[in-house]
């Protein structure tokens, strides 16, 4: 039977993605170079290929051993200080990928951007039609997912393989990184477990999020979907959150526990993503809203790290 590729799947969102592909009825590979450790919900669920996507020859060979439908490249670095060396390994990686959906002949391409490629649009929430800025961004990863938008549809154009650019939004939830700088909502339940009162927020602030098992069953969605309209889509929970409901689900599931909040907004209205085209294509809709998330990540990190 073929087969769907996941790069970086036993990553939290590529994590998530196979488990939901697999929930779908799909066989999946998923590829890791540096993690080796297999998540429990992933257990017996999908075949695990070691590679280093940056090497060519191998990851051809993974033809060889699979019969692959679909990719979804989710595989990535970090950058440190040499920025040259961060987009070296990543453009690498992707271009190495789409030599190989080239090569297989794959239906579906499907590729992580991000939604910070809307920085600069002041209209809220961001969707799909509007142009994106020529705007100077904060962070090389944004750098680079705003380069992949054309390198992966100029890459496919004439080939018979569908490009599939995934505009993610802030996603977290079980395998992120509970300190990690790129997401608030890890690093404020986590000082909460350890018994500590997190520094205050502003209950009215938020912004777009995702909870990571949703995130992945709308891109198990557009890859498994009989036709898709588009190339492009936004993949988020379609409505912002705040901090307000963040501090009240914690509140709700830890009896005596009092967060303190501050008044208002700081900053004003937080930009999210509109993904009704997502919705109207694949009729995704969330199935965790704040309270169910918070519930959910707090139980799992009851018996997990991260």
């Amino acid at each position: 039977m073929s087969k769907v590729l996941v790069t970086g799947g036993l990553g939290m969102i590529g994590a998530h993605t196979a488990r939901a592909l697999a929930d779908l009825g799909r066989d999946v590979v998923v590829t890791a170079h540096r993690r080796a450790e297999v998540p429990s919900f992933l257990a017996g669920e999908v075949a695990v290929e070691s590679l280093d996507v940056t090497d060519a020859e191998a990851f051809l060979a993974l033809g060889g051993r699979h019969d692959i439908a679909d990719i979804v490249h989710l595989a990535g670095s970090i950058p440190g200080d040499d920025p040259v060396a961060f987009f070296r390994t990543d453009t690498t990686g992707l271009l190495n990928a789409l030599t190989a959906a080239r090569a297989w002949g794959v239906r579906r391409f499907a590729v992580a951007s991000s939604l910070g490629v809307y920085l600069g649009r002041p209209e809220i929430p961001w969707h799909e039609d509007l142009a994106l800025p020529a705007a100077e961004v904060p962070h090389l990863i944004i750098a680079f997912k705003k380069a992949v938008e054309p390198l992966t549809t100029h890459s496919l154009r004439g080939s018979g393989v569908q490009p599939v650019v995934l505009r993610i939004g802030s996603v977290w939830g079980p395998l992120m990184d509970p300190e990690s700088p790129f997401n608030p909502i890890p690093p404020y339940i986590s000082a909460v477990l350890r018994g500590e009162q997190p520094p205050p927020l502003h209950a009215d602030d938020g912004g777009d999020s995702c909870y990571a098992p949703d995130a992945g069953r709308a891109i198990a969605l557009l890859i498994t979907a009989e036709t898709l309209r588009h190339d492009t889509y936004n993949v988020s929970r379609g409505r912002p959150f705040t901090h307000r409901e963040l501090a009240g689900a914690l509140e709700a599931i830890s009896p005596g526990l009092r967060l303190d909040l501050r008044p208002g907004a700081r900053n004003g209205p937080a930009p999210y993503l509109d993904i009704t085209r997502l919705t109207r294509d694949t009729g995704f809709t969330p199935a965790f809203d704040v309270a169910a998330a918070v519930a959910d990540y707090v139980a799992w990190r009851g018996g997990n790290p991260r």
